[in-house]
This record gives structure tokens, sequence and C-alpha cells, in this order.
């Protein structure tokens, strides 16, 4: 920790770490992430002056993100990384240095909490949440290179049906940047159900500027990775977090029958 963070904990000793890792000894080639799971807000920091209903909105998490994540991890008996706290307090998918990072206003909603913050504040976030999660990613990624197993990289988000009074009409968004392999070879499956409206890098689309866990990750370790977005009215109930994992598992298995390739890559 470095001298500034060290000048304000931020967890206390009773409260959880940042990451969860699910079976990290896995030797499937799936490593699953997700970067929004969990709601929590550490104790020192209150509600950061935000209602407590907001926190279940998507402002504070991926809503459905991690029942969907479980359940396609436990699918291929995976590695899971999740981060546990709520992006209100840190956005584990943004650039430390990105104005996003530490939002003061999300949507429409300001968060009192997250202003006129000193450095030794903002550095406690990043070294007891940001750092720890993406570190067990770092790890899990090295170890699997030491060992020569091949990985694909799996991030998993969920967006909102309307963003600022817009509807958006997709039930599914593949997000990646320079890569788009393995994401369009799931679009096109996907498509074979017409009724499904797939996002082609919508809603959103990965940004090195802003972005972090695919660039970092899955680009700079040149590893075959996808970001799937999932509408989030579709993913809140259990059983259709179930119903959607088994539905997108079938697709990336047959997705790696047609790029064999894909699922034998060894991350450098």
């Amino acid at each position: 920790m470095s001298g500034a963070a060290a000048a304000f904990k931020l967890l206390r000793d009773d409260e959880p770490r940042a990451v969860v890792v699910e079976r990290p000894a896995s030797t499937s080639p799936y490593l699953f992430v997700c970067d929004h799971a969990g709601n929590r807000i550490p104790q020192r920091l209150g509600k950061l002056g935000v209602a407590e209903q907001e926190f279940v909105r998507h402002i504070a998490w991926d809503v459905g993100a991690q029942g969907l994540a479980e359940e396609f991890a436990r699918r291929f008996q995976a590695t899971l990384v999740r981060q546990v706290y709520s992006r209100l307090v840190i956005d584990c998918n943004r650039q430390p240095d990105a104005e996003t990072s530490i939002v003061k206003v999300s949507e429409h909603t300001l968060v009192p909490g997250n202003h006129d913050l000193s450095e030794a504040q903002i550095a406690a976030r990043r070294s007891e949440i940001f750092q720890p999660y993406h570190d067990a990613i770092t790890n899990i990624i090295d170890r699997r290179l030491a060992m020569r197993q091949p990985t694909i990289l799996l991030a998993m988000h969920s967006f909102t049906p309307v963003y600022k009074g817009e509807p958006r009409p997709w039930h599914i968004g593949l997000q990646y940047n320079r890569d788009s392999r393995l994401a369009h070879l799931l679009r096109d499956l996907l498509a074979e159900d017409e009724t499904l409206c797939i996002g082609d890098n919508h809603p959103y689309r990965v940004d090195d500027a802003v972005d972090y866990t695919i660039p970092v990750h899955g680009e700079r370790r040149h590893i075959p990775h996808v970001l799937f977005e999932l509408r989030h009215d579709m993913i809140e109930a259990k059983q259709d977090q179930y119903r959607w994992a088994h539905r997108l598992a079938h697709s990336l298995e047959r997705a790696l029958t047609c790029a064999p390739e894909l699922g034998t890559y060894i991350p450098r």
C-alpha cells in the first residue's frame, strides 16, 4: 500500500475483501470475470450520501450479472473472479485516471460522498478495491501462462432497458475493441434466433482510454475475449439467469467448434 493510501484505511477488518475467486485451479479454458458483481459500500463511507433505494439500481452494480456469471462459470466448472463492492465506490472497469472511475453523478443521481476526495481517500479505494481485483485476474493469467493453459477471457455485464429516457432495443451486446473474432462468431450464432436483437458493440464499445478489463487483461495479453452485456430486465430472476447462462454456453461451445484455435490459444 502506498504512503498516501496508508493514511486512510478504507475497509474494516470485519468487512469482506474486494475480490472473490471461485474455482481458482480450474483447467477449463474459460476465465470469467464480473467487474460490477456487487453493490456493497464500505462502512466507513456510509451510503455516500445516496438514498438506500438507489443501491438496487444499475447505477450501483450490474443487475443480475453476478448470478449470470456464477451459473455460466459453473456450467463449465471454470474460474470466476468477481468484485463485491459497488461501482459507486470505484469502477473496476475504468482506467484509474478516467473521469468515471469515481463518479460524482451517475445518470441523474448525485453522489455527494465522491466529491472533494483527498488523494489518500482516492488511493485507498484504488489500493483496497480496484487493485486486488485486477491483481487476482493478473495472477490467474500468469499461472495459466506458466502451465501453458489455454485461456479465453469472458467479461460479464448487464445494461439498463432505458438510459436517460432512451429505450434500448438490444437483448444482448457483444463488446470488443481490436479483436472481434469471438464476438463476431457469437453474434452470428445468436442471430440465428430472429427474435433476438444483437448489439455489435452496442450499447457500449470497448475504449482504451476508459475501459480497463478487456484492454489490459485481454488485448495486452493477446487472449481471445469478449465482453457480454445482457439487458438486465431479462436476467433479474434466478431462473432467467440460469436459462441465459446455458443458452450462452451452448453458443460459446458452438463458436469454439467453428474456431477451435481460439480454445487452444496459450496466453503470452
